[in-house]
C-alpha cells in the first residue's frame, strides 16, 4: 500500500515579485504604447496566438503504446525516441510557442504604467495543469472581478450548457480575456482549446484502445502524483499494472479531491491516514478500478504519458524528500527503499 503524502503535482509556481523599477522599465513602457498603439498589437496579436490558434500545421495524433485487452505495455523504439525528451513532436502543445507567449503576457502586464495604456484592458489568465475545475473559475473570476455566484453560474453554463465541458477538459494554457467577454465567451475559448490540442489529436484507433474518458482520467491521477515530464510515464506504468492486476490503484490525490471542500481556497488538502476510509468513489484505496471521473485537467504531456506508459514491472512508488521517485515491483521492496530514504515504513 503506497503511503500517504502531499501531491507533486506539476504545478509551477509563481515567482515572488520585486518593487518595480520605473526607470527601468522606461524603454518596456515605451515598446508596450507603440504596441497599444498598432505597431505590435498587442490584442490583435497576443489575443490571436492564445485564444483562437492561429493556422498551422496540424499536430500530430496521439501515440498508444498501452494495450489494455491483452493487458500489455508495449516497447516501440521509435515512439521511444520521441518520447525520450521533452518537449518532442508528440508534446507540441507545451512546445516553446505556447511558453513563449505566456512570459510575454506577463511581463507586459508587469510594466509600470501598463493600466494607462489604451488597450490595456486586455488580460491574462494562466490555467496551470493539475487544476480543478472550480481553480479554473476561480482564475477567470478573479481576472474578472467575478463574485462566488458568477463564479458558479460559470461552472454551470461550462458543464450543462453545449458544448459540455467536464472535470479533465478545461485545457491548460494561458488565454487572453478582457471585461467585456461574457462567460459564454470564455466557455467557448475553454472548448476550443481542448478541442485543438485533444480532441482533434484523438484519432479513433486510438479511441478503440483507451477511451478518451478513460485516458483523462488516468492523465489526471499522473498529473497530481508527478513531479515533471521525469517521471510521468513511470508513474503510468506503475498506474497500468496496477490496473492489470486487478489491485486498488491506492493513489494519495484522488483522496484529496474526495475530501477537498474548498475552504479558504484549499482545493487539495494534506491527506492523512484515516482518509482511506472516505465513503467516495473517488477514494481508490476503498474501490477498485479508476474513479468515475477526472481528478483535475492534465496537461497535454499527462494525456500523451497516460497512452504511452513505461515498461516497467513495478507496483509501489513513493518521492523523497528531493523530489526522486522511487518505485518497486513488491512491497517487500518498497518498504525497503522507504526505511533506506526515510528511515521507517510499513
Amino acid at each position: 500500500m503506497q503511503p500517504l503524502r502531499g501531491p507533486r503535482g506539476f504545478i509551477p509556481r509563481p515567482r515572488s515579485r520585486k518593487r518595480p523599477n520605473v526607470g527601468r522599465h522606461l524603454i518596456t513602457l515605451g515598446i508596450a504604447v507603440i504596441a497599444a498603439l498598432g505597431f505590435f498589437s498587442i490584442p490583435s496579436v497576443l489575443s490571436h496566438e492564445l485564444t483562437q490558434k492561429t493556422e498551422a500545421p496540424p499536430e500530430p495524433p496521439f501515440t498508444v503504446t498501452v494495450d489494455p485487452e491483452r493487458k500489455l505495455i508495449v516497447v516501440d523504439p521509435e515512439i521511444e525516441a520521441l518520447l525520450e525528451e521533452e518537449p518532442t513532436s508528440l508534446i507540441a502543445s507545451v512546445g516553446s510557442l505556447e511558453w513563449a507567449f505566456e512570459m510575454l503576457a506577463k511581463a507586459i502586464t508587469d510594466i509600470p504604467g501598463y493600466g494607462l495604456v489604451a488597450g490595456a484592458d486586455q488580460k491574462f489568465v494562466t490555467i496551470y495543469p493539475g487544476y480543478r475545475k472550480e481553480q479554473v473559475a476561480r482564475a477567470f473570476g478573479s481576472a474578472l472581478g467575478w463574485n462566488a455566484k458568477k463564479r458558479a453560474d460559470f461552472l454551470k453554463e461550462v458543464t450543462t450548457s453545449p458544448p459540455v465541458l467536464e472535470e479533465g477538459q478545461f485545457q491548460p494554457g494561458t488565454y487572453a480575456v478582457t471585461s467585456l467577454m461574457t462567460p459564454q465567451e470564455i466557455h467557448m475559448a475553454l472548448y476550443d482549446r481542448f478541442s485543438t490540442e485533444i480532441l482533434e489529436r484523438y484519432s479513433t484507433t486510438t479511441a478503440d484502445r483507451v477511451p478518451l474518458r478513460d485516458a483523462l482520467i488516468i492523465a489526471s491521477l499522473i498529473e497530481r502524483e508527478a513531479g515533471g515530464w521525469h517521471d510521468m510515464r513511470d508513474i503510468s506504468g506503475v498506474i497500468w499494472n496496477r490496473i492489470f492486476a486487478g489491485m486498488n490503484l491506492q493513489i494519495d490525490a484522488t483522496l484529496q479531491y474526495a475530501k477537498a471542500d474548498g475552504a479558504k481556497g484549499n482545493w487539495w488538502p494534506k491527506p492523512v491516514p484515516d482518509d482511506k476510509y472516505i465513503k467516495s468513489r473517488f477514494n481508490t484505496y476503498r474501490y477498485g478500478g479508476l474513479p468515475p471521473a477526472p481528478i483535475a485537467n492534465p496537461s497535454v504531456a499527462a494525456v500523451v504519458a497516460a497512452l504511452n506508459p513505461k515498461k516497467t514491472d513495478c507496483m509501489f512508488y513513493f518521492h523523497d524528500s528531493r523530489g526522486r521517485f522511487h518505485c518497486s515491483p513488491d512491497y517487500k521492496g518498497h518498504v525497503a527503499l522507504l526505511k533506506k530514504h526515510y528511515g521507517q515504513g510499513k
